[in-house]
């Protein structure tokens, strides 16, 4: 019942199409139904002696030739008509098949629009745990399932119901013990059918699901190919994705054995059936309880018949895959957005930031434990402590991405649950440690964050991030294309681009997770500084292990273990027992040794 209301729902505005493709399609099944009987009539009475039966205003139409003598006249208007039927029925056949693909390509592709643009409301934590190639076959191969079902399959349905109540109406007036005869198998391979998807229709899932590993396993080593390649992992890489497509090889064996039972079986039955109506249609005809022409028309409709009935099973078949692809589509739509629209306060933000008593866990897992301080606007407030302390997730919380279970996070003295989600993101700028780039120019990146920033206005990023004089040595400056995720550029100028791309927006927040970590100190230095004199009044975040980095902020945090253990500036944590002063004297160490 779900998988109804879903199709139901998407076939709007296409459901007059499926009309117009259900009505051709019986049509031209009305008029495929009819050869037969031509053919009847034509062995029957015009080449035979039986009375001529068929309509009166067929016989007023053509009353010269068919009171005519002539042989071949009758014949020429027999095969006429044949040719006539079969030209309609292609027609018909021709709007069926356009007006379904046409319904079926606008569903899937308003289903593929929906399923983006959900995917883009989709909370942060939803995509650090998903796997993206899995999300790209469900994007496109489950939705090209459904596209297919409802291009092909939905319109069969039709065509076999409207044979079965057309062809069968017309065998049981011609001989009710024949009819009888060509009916038995029907019920068996209906429920031969049906047995046959409810045993494959799993089977159609841990297929698809296969086919999903392998994708994520093939875009996971596209995406690392420079790892893959410096670390000379290519064989294991290679083992790695031939165990996901050997295991997605056999799951599709599995079906496709399933499918060849099928099939065998079901041939089998229709031969069978076929063959039992042949030979008592000759008996019978022999007797000359029938005409050979109604011994043609059982023939004919036989075939008829047993052929739907028989793609019962492809049908059943298409549709298990769909329902498989819907519920995969499903689950991704059934996840809950991270906002609505316009929803929260907008108010002006400065800057001014108060955490209180603020706790975060993830799944069962504490991360932050009763965190506590105040930033004025303006300050820099730097971020120290040892992989895994809950540094990221600390500033992650003040944009957003997660929210805190207890304890409330304050901009100005507003409390930021309180504010829209999409407003509060335009006053926090955040530049991750690894920095993603689209494979466009350098220009286009840069500007991706504030697409009406002119050139004076990108250039002035750039060289705030220091990062301008690099671009104009490049041979085709800003319009170079970066590759793929950046892989044209080195760790460094991604990172200076990612922070170009940041401070473009005019923040009155920024936020550096160890955005600096690729640059030298002598740049780390020159772009703090050009930051720190672009917009005093900017409150400032920088999560980073360099004591250099750290030491001209404000406010120093040391965290550990999800706890605030010391707090201060550089002077006075500097002289005060803890990781502050450890990390210090090992750096001034190194320093001196080096030189």
């Amino acid at each position: 019942m779900r998988n109804i209301k879903f199709i139901w729902r998407y076939m709007q505005g296409n459901r007059l199409l499926y009309l117009g493709a259900i009505f051709s399609i019986a049509m031209g099944t009305f008029f495929s139904v009819l050869n037969p009987l031509v053919i009847k009539v034509t062995i029957d009475s015009i080449i035979g002696d039986e009375p001529l039966q068929i309509p009166l205003w067929f016989k007023g139409i053509f009353k010269e030739i068919i009171f005519n003598n002539s042989l071949l006249s009758r014949l020429t208007l027999a095969a006429a008509t044949l040719i006539l039927l079969t030209a309609v029925r292609g027609i018909f056949l021709y709007y069926k098949g356009k007006w379904s693909a046409t319904a079926a390509e606008s569903i899937a592709k308003n289903l593929r629009d929906e399923l983006y643009n959900h995917l883009q409301h989709l909370p942060y934590h939803y995509h650090v745990q998903v796997k993206t190639g899995d999300l790209i076959q469900r994007c496109t191969s489950d939705i090209e399932q459904i596209r297919m079902f409802m291009a092909v399959q939905l319109v069969e349905v039709g065509r076999a119901i409207f044979i079965l109540v057309i062809a069968i109406s017309i065998l049981f007036s011609l001989h009710l013990k024949l009819t009888l005869v060509a009916m038995a198998i029907v019920p068996f391979i209906v429920a031969y059918s049906y047995f046959f998807y409810a045993e494959v229709k799993k089977t159609f899932k841990d297929a698809d699901e296969a086919d999903g590993y392998m994708s994520t396993t093939l875009q996971e080593n596209l995406t690392g190919v420079r790892v893959v390649r410096a670390f000379a992992r290519q064989s294991y890489e290679i083992e790695k994705f031939d165990k996901k497509s050997i295991d997605f090889r056999e799951k599709q064996y599995r079906v496709l054995r399933y499918l060849a039972w099928f099939w065998s079986i079901s041939d089998f039955m229709c031969m069978f059936q076929i063959g039992a109506v042949l030979v008592l249609g000759v008996y019978w005809a022999v007797l000359g309880e029938i005409s050979l022409g109604t011994l043609v028309v059982f023939s004919s409709y036989e075939g008829m018949l047993l052929w739907p009935v028989r793609q019962l099973g492809r049908i059943l078949t298409d549709l298990g895959k769909m329902q498989v692809a819907i519920n995969r589509v499903q689950e991704i739509l059934d996840q809950a957005v991270e906002y609505t629209e316009n929803a929260g306060l907008k108010p002006t933000l400065k800057g001014e930031i108060v955490y209180e008593n603020v706790s975060f866990s993830y799944e069962d897992s504490l991360i932050l434990k009763d965190i506590s301080f105040e930033v004025k606007k303006g300050q820099t407030v730097a971020l120290l402590g040892p992989t895994g302390s809950g540094k990221s997730t600390l500033v992650y919380l003040l944009a957003r991405l997660y929210d805190c279970q207890s304890g409330a996070i304050k901009i100005d003295g507003y409390d930021i649950k309180a504010i829209d989600k999409k407003w509060l993101r335009k006053h926090v700028g955040l530049v991750l440690q690894e920095p993603f780039l689209f494979a466009r120019s350098i220009k286009e990146n840069i500007s991706f964050a504030n697409s009406a920033a002119d050139n004076s206005e990108i250039f002035e990023a750039a060289i705030n991030a220091s990062i301008h004089e690099v671009i104009q040595s490049f041979d085709k400056g800003y319009e170079t294309l970066v590759g793929e995720r950046g892989v044209s550029l080195s760790g460094g100028q991604k990172q200076r681009i990612a922070i170009a791309r940041t401070i473009i927006r005019d923040c009155p927040i920024l936020i550096f997770d160890d955005s600096l970590s690729a640059v030298d100190t002598e740049t780390d230095a020159r772009i703090r500084q050009a930051l720190q004199e672009r917009n005093k009044n900017t409150t400032t975040f920088i999560i980073s292990h360099r004591i250099n980095t750290l030491a001209a902020a404000d406010l120093i945090l040391v965290l550990e273990d999800g706890k605030i253990t010391q707090q201060g500036t550089h002077q006075q944590l500097i002289v005060e027992d803890g990781m502050y002063q450890r990390l210090w004297k090992m750096q001034n160490e190194l320093v001196l040794d080096g030189s």
